[in-house]
């Protein structure tokens, strides 16, 4: 793990301002977040809505919620698609599946669900399993703008071809087009697929335990935290986490240096699946 550097110079100082603005004025807390991401995503934000600096930015959002909006929707990272990695859901189908049939009622937490692509993908893969009828899934994020997109299920039908490949790549039985319909430029998800789910809003930086579950899911977002920040995140998952629980991560991210890999097995390296001690 990179040590980032200390720098204090003005723009440093700017981006410290406007990270304790967010926090004091929304609640959002991005302070623990990589400083080298926030700097890139916040330098992206003064090209996007003309800003001149980080300090115009602060000021703003402190007076207007609608500037807040558009910040927060750069500063979270929304990069998903369906059935993402399908190596991991073809893990997930072989090494998971199996162990969660034996229970009689399943609690499943998507951590950082962004847009929603992710969380049909798992329930296409449950229905599959024959699961989804005693499952649910918990979907949060930290932008609602982004939970009412998921909500709504609803994508842009240029993304089908892409969608229906990963799909066959993970072990899918059936056709994606079962579970979907196309209308003018869009594909909508079946509305039995969120039947199960429950969409809230969630900040991993500073809310608690989620209840005990049996899967955790968070994919490619806590990259994002810096070190202190993704300790924390990896004690909620594991408290979060009923015992042989199952904690699945991005490709890029890993229990080494989380404080807690001692209380994990490793089910599936490569794809990131591990799982609580019993």
């Amino acid at each position: 793990m990179q040590v980032e550097e200390q720098d204090q110079g003005p723009e440093e100082i700017e981006l410290q301002f406007l990270l304790e603005a967010i926090f004091q004025r929304y609640g959002y807390d991005f302070r623990e977040y990589s400083r080298a991401s926030l700097r890139r995503r916040v330098k992206q934000h003064l090209l996007i809505a003309r800003y001149d600096n980080i300090s115009a930015v602060t000021h703003d959002i402190l007076h207007n919620g609608e500037a807040f909006s558009a910040l927060l929707s750069n500063l979270t990272i929304n990069v998903t698609e369906m059935f993402r990695d399908p190596d991991f859901y073809l893990a997930f189908r072989e090494k998971v599946v199996p162990v969660l049939k034996t229970h009689p009622f399943l609690k499943i937490w998507h951590a950082g669900c962004a847009t929603g692509e992710e969380i049909y993908s798992m329930a296409i893969l449950l229905q599959e399993e024959g699961l989804y009828e005693r499952c649910q899934i918990y979907a949060t994020d930290i932008d609602k703008e982004v939970l009412d997109k998921a909500r709504r299920g609803i994508f842009p039908v240029s993304e089908l071809k892409r969608y229906t490949e990963n799909y066959k790549r993970s072990g899918g039985k059936r056709s994606l087009g079962d579970y979907c319909t196309e209308k003018y430029d869009n594909v909508i998800m079946d509305p039995g697929l969120k039947k199960n789910v429950i969409f809230a809003d969630h900040d991993l930086a500073t809310d608690q335990v989620f209840g005990e579950m049996q899967v955790v899911l968070c994919r490619n977002v806590i990259i994002y935290f810096n070190r202190e920040l993704q300790k924390r995140v990896f004690r909620l998952f594991h408290d979060s986490l009923d015992i042989g629980g199952f904690l699945c991560l991005g490709s890029k991210e890993s229990l080494r240096f989380s404080g807690c890999s001692d209380a994990f097995d490793i089910i599936e390296e490569q794809q990131r699946i591990y799982r609580k001690k019993m």
